[in-house]
């Protein structure tokens, strides 16, 4: 970790590094401004944290569009080095990164995935620009006709606090692979010296406004990518639309229904925020998912036995429990509830909760779990798909053909079949359908998300 001028309260022999990092060196924001970061475990200062400016922005973008035209006519595997090397970084640091994000977040050290799943991204795009290729046609008389593929220029990466570490790789790594320069956004600290060449990599850590918000409406961004929530992507889009109409392509919210029905292996379902349960086995599926999702260990994160860490912080901490309180209004709280200590929230289940209620519509976004019940298999369709989200949804059925049936109806851009969130596969599309997202992400799909299609004619003398 390189040094910084932010004091370390974390116990770490090394400081963290808190600056915005831009053209290739470690910088505090242009107006000195920051904010702390907060370990919501002891809701104590862990470090502060450069917030970048509106100026800020403007110089990573700068540094970002001089850097684009030397690394655009790098060929794949030049590159790819550079991707290597990061790779082998990340996992270098895999242990600093799970105590940093359980120092951050509140995130268990034992449930930290982040960091591999970034070096593998990483290491796959490294190989992947080679695929890069168009077409070629003759079909025109007289005319030799192809297409080519080439980067954007200074592409945007807007990411959430969930898993920061795996999200930045996602993107960025395609990113770079296809040959653009990029602007990460960050609202974490942890951050390091990439190696890269100056400007090809810039992280501006903050908020939406005004870090989120610049990198939206900037002019000189041609493409921007962000996970979050539906609503900072509606915001998003906005801006896009209104700065230079630049590509934009989101991973936004889910309230994943799992649909449980009476031949499934119930003591393989597993946690989604909407389940459904057929009538015949409600009772029985109850009594294993309480025993198994309560069975939690609440505590340290950075603890290893400690799986259940505390909400980010008091902001959404307060928002859970505003649904908890909507919650016990409008159903029946069975199990969880308010942790009255800190930021923690018990593993929470409510039934017979009415379809129109928000605990049921919107994204709650912590360990929260409404299980209401059906009849007939049109039924559990019917409220499944009763929500402007898609992301994931899930089907737990032995019968084949009802798996392919609800499958195919379930308006979601994942479906699980006996399987759940987190579940996915690396080589198959991610994303949403409805207000979940707009395009898709994954090892074989990611790559042309940050390539233009050109295409050029050549007439041929006769």
């Amino acid at each position: 970790m390189a040094q910084s001028d932010s004091q370390n309260t974390t116990g770490s022999p090394e400081p963290i590094e808190t600056r915005l990092f831009i053209n290739g060196e470690f910088q505090p924001s242009s107006d000195g401004k920051t904010f702390d970061s907060i370990n919501p475990f002891t809701r104590e200062p862990v470090a502060q944290v450069s917030q970048a400016t509106e100026e800020d922005v403007n110089k990573a973008v700068a540094a970002a569009k001089a850097a684009f035209p030397a690394w655009r006519d790098l060929s794949p595997a030049d590159r790819g080095a550079y991707l290597h090397r990061l790779a082998a970084l990340i996992r270098k640091a895999i242990p600093e990164f799970a105590r940093l994000e359980s120092l951050s977040t509140g995130k268990p050290v034992s449930r930290y995935i982040d960091g591999n799943a970034a070096a593998e991204s990483f290491s796959y795009f490294a190989e992947a620009g080679w695929t890069v290729q168009g077409t070629s046609s003759l079909n025109t008389p007289g005319h030799f006709n192809m297409t080519v593929k080439q980067p954007y220029g200074v592409v945007a990466c807007i990411i959430p606090w969930n898993v920061p570490m795996a999200f930045f790789a996602f993107k960025a790594a395609p990113a770079l692979a296809a040959g653009n320069t990029g602007c990460p956004q960050e609202q974490r600290e942890g951050t390091f010296d990439t190696g890269f060449p100056p400007g090809v990599i810039n992280v501006v850590s903050g908020f939406g406004t005004p870090t989120g918000s610049a990198l939206a409406s900037h002019m000189d961004v041609r493409c921007l990518s962000f996970t979050g929530s539906s609503f900072t992507g509606q915001k998003i889009q906005t801006a896009a639309a209104a700065s230079n109409m630049k590509v934009v392509h989101m991973e936004l919210g889910g309230k994943s229904p799992a649909l449980i029905f009476d031949d499934a292996d119930l003591k393989t379902c597993m946690a989604n925020s909407r389940i459904y349960v057929q009538e015949t086995v409600a009772e029985k599926f109850l009594a294993l998912f309480k025993d198994k999702y309560g069975a939690a260990t609440l505590g340290n994160p950075l603890e290893p036995g400690t799986s259940h860490g505390p909400q980010v912080d008091g902001m959404q901490y307060e928002r859970v429990k505003s649904y908890l309180a909507i919650g016990e209004k409008d159903g029946k709280l069975s199990m969880g509830g308010d942790g009255d200590d800190g930021y923690f929230i018990k593993p929470t289940v409510f039934q017979d909760v009415p379809e129109d209620s928000r605990l049921v519509k919107e994204e709650v976004f912590g360990p929260v779990v409404v299980i209401n019940t059906f009849k007939r298999e049109e039924e559990a369709i019917e409220k499944a798909n009763a929500s402007e989200l898609g992301l994931y949804a899930s089907v737990f059925t032995k019968d084949l053909d009802r798996a392919v049936r609800t499958s195919k109806l379930l308006e979601a851009g994942t479906v699980g079949v006996n399987c759940t969130s987190p579940s996915t596969a690396k080589d198959m599309p991610f994303g949403g359908y409805k207000m979940s997202g707009i395009g898709r992400e994954g090892f074989m799909h990611s790559l042309d998300s940050f390539l233009e299609t050109k295409t050029i004619l050549i007439k041929m003398s006769s």
